[in-house]
């Protein structure tokens, strides 16, 4: 029987998207009559689910589809029917299938090795009733499960006609109309798969699954939180979003090079003694692993999880933005283009090498629009720095930015040890920390030391604004994980992990900390900057603008560069 109080299934699902994930865009010319009889549909449809054995509305409906064989190999799992029933009452639970999709590089571990694209598939399923999902990895040649994994209070990216009914169910919403106070067009709208958070009501702290249909208005942004699981409209609110813009169109798409050349296989780079491989995940950003350096094992894997966006500190609402490939979902700001490898140059002095990657929605630098970018830098010297940085616009001029990075260290064992009171002192259990401002450094500059067994031991420098890059500082969270070879903690690529708005600690990686003991551990930094944005002239940060340059616009950026570095040791 499963328990489904905390991660204990081990699912895993092989899958590029299907057809259905690889839309990008919603409908957007349904009348009024035809939005309405999407809501009656989808009422209908989950009555038709909860009389059945296995309450399960099917994504795939098509017998003669290979990804209606790995839906029907997934949901055939006995360790499923813990979703199914109510123990104590004997109710059904709603369920429902997500995403059916043919395997990718970033869907393997190391226990999948004999998994090809062509015959594993990933199957997500969501659970209403407990706020969890189940990701299985099955293999439809030999009609079996390889594993499948069950992550509490974590929701699947939503599948396109969930964006599409949320649309429908925002512009039939009298509230909405009312706050608008103007037509609502469909075309119009933006951020509708993308999921969001709101105080005082059950979409706080993702209880329900809800996301957030958009409309720009002027220089104003109306937020319709619209609540999947109850089908309404849980509250509607305003964001400033200064002055409208231009949409610009400069950037080439090169999404059929990108997936099957970057999303479909894993590429090697070997420059500066490093070595590594790299791919673009569906959901989890450019990932990087088997990481060395003269031979010496640096890092499993390193990859960015997620975005948090918030835009309000007193009522919580936002975004949990996911990043990847561009054939994945309209939930996700995508790569257009391919990773790049630039060259680190100081004073004339060519310090070591990036690997570049951007992300972008449709319409940057408009409101609610998203341009995120990583650098992974490698430098001559061994040092190592992880960056992530928003390029602006987004959905409001005070939002606070919450990345989160994961880095998996490689070795046999590591420890940990932070330094304070003018001395290192070790960790010997998973635990998190804030940085600030009362924080003490070791030469000024390291806050925690990791010493290895079989790999390189690490200084690793807080970023407190003195890379020279543009950055202000992070007042970061830290947290220190203990790595389970037996069980998926965050390898495997999976959706958004925590809530876009929580303002404490509890931002995604906590899901994997249960006060263990870290002796003779491997060991997991999880890593989480707080970035504040800011549209004031002279002083602007996570932003950008279309400017009128030589008679035509072209964008102007601000980036926030955050990140530590790590410096080996020995």
């Amino acid at each position: 029987m499963m328990n489904v109080s905390k991660i204990t299934l081990i699912v895993f699902i092989v899958g590029v998207l299907s057809q259905t994930c690889c839309q990008t865009e919603p409908s957007k010319s349904s009348t009024s009559s035809n939005l309405h009889q999407l809501i009656e549909k989808r009422k209908n449809q989950i009555q038709n689910a909860l009389q059945q054995n296995s309450p399960v509305i099917q994504l795939i409906q098509d017998p003669k589809a290979i990804e209606f064989k790995a839906q029907e190999i997934a949901l055939s799992d006995p360790k499923l029917k813990a979703l199914f029933t109510e123990q104590a009452t004997g109710k059904k639970m709603l369920n429902e299938v997500f995403s059916v999709s043919q395997s990718r590089p970033s869907d393997y571990t190391l226990r999948q090795k004999n998994c090809t694209s062509s015959n594993c598939y990933r199957v997500e399923i969501y659970n209403y009733a407990l706020n969890s999902m189940v990701i299985s990895i099955v293999d439809v040649q030999k009609n079996i499960i390889i594993s499948s994994e069950y992550y509490s209070e974590m929701q699947p990216d939503i599948p396109p006609h969930l964006a599409e009914l949320a649309l429908a169910i925002a512009i039939e919403d009298t509230s909405v109309i009312r706050a608008y106070n103007g037509k609502l067009d469909p075309a119009h709208s933006r951020m509708q798969a993308t999921k969001t958070a709101l105080n005082r009501s059950k979409c706080q702290r993702s209880q329900h699954l809800c996301v957030a249909p958009t409309f720009v208005k002027g220089n104003k942004a109306l937020w319709s939180i619209v609540d999947l699981t109850e089908l309404k409209v849980a509250g509607v609110k305003w964001t400033e979003v200064g002055t409208t813009g231009i949409a610009l169109t400069e950037r080439v798409y090169q999404n059929e090079k990108i997936m099957s050349c970057y999303c479909e296989v894993e590429n090697s780079i070997e420059k500066d003694g490093w070595s590594f491989n790299y791919s673009l995940t569906r959901s989890d950003g450019l990932k990087i692993s088997n990481v060395k350096r003269n031979n010496v094992p640096y890092f499993t894997s390193v990859k960015l999880m997620d975005w948090h966006v918030s835009y309000s500190k007193t009522e919580g609402f936002g975004y949990s933005d996911a990043i990847g490939c561009p054939e994945y979902s309209n939930a996700a700001v995508v790569a257009i283009e391919a990773p790049e490898i630039k060259l680190l140059i100081k004073d004339g002095d060519t310090l070591g090498f990036e690997l570049y990657q951007q992300y972008f929605s449709e319409g940057w630098p408009t409101p609610c629009s998203y341009n995120y970018a990583q650098h992974f830098e490698f430098y001559k010297d061994g040092s190592f720095r992880p960056i992530v940085a928003s390029l602006g616009r987004g959905c409001g001029n005070d939002g606070t930015y919450r990345p989160v990075t994961r880095i998996a260290f490689a070795g046999n064992e590591q420890e940990i040890l932070e330094f304070e009171k003018k001395q290192w002192n070790k960790w010997t259990q998973e635990k998190w920390k804030l940085q600030t401002d009362a924080d003490q450094y070791e030469n000024g500059k390291y806050i925690f030391k990791l010493q290895n067994t079989g790999g390189a031991n690490f200084l690793i420098e807080a970023n407190r604004g003195q890379f020279g890059d543009g950055g202000r500082g992070d007042n970061a969270y830290y947290y220190i994980t203990k790595l389970h070879k037996e069980q998926d903690e965050g390898e495997l690529d999976l959706p958004t992990l925590g809530p876009c708005c929580n303002t404490d600690y509890k931002q995604g990686p906590e899901k994997f900390m249960e006060d263990e003991n870290l002796d003779q551990s491997q060991l997991v930094l999880w890593y989480v900057p707080q970035i504040k944005n800011d549209n004031t002239p002279g002083k602007e940060y996570c932003w950008a603008e279309s400017i009128l340059e030589n008679g035509v616009y072209v964008s102007k950026t601000w980036p926030c560069p955050s990140g530590p570095k790590l410096t080996p040791f020995q």
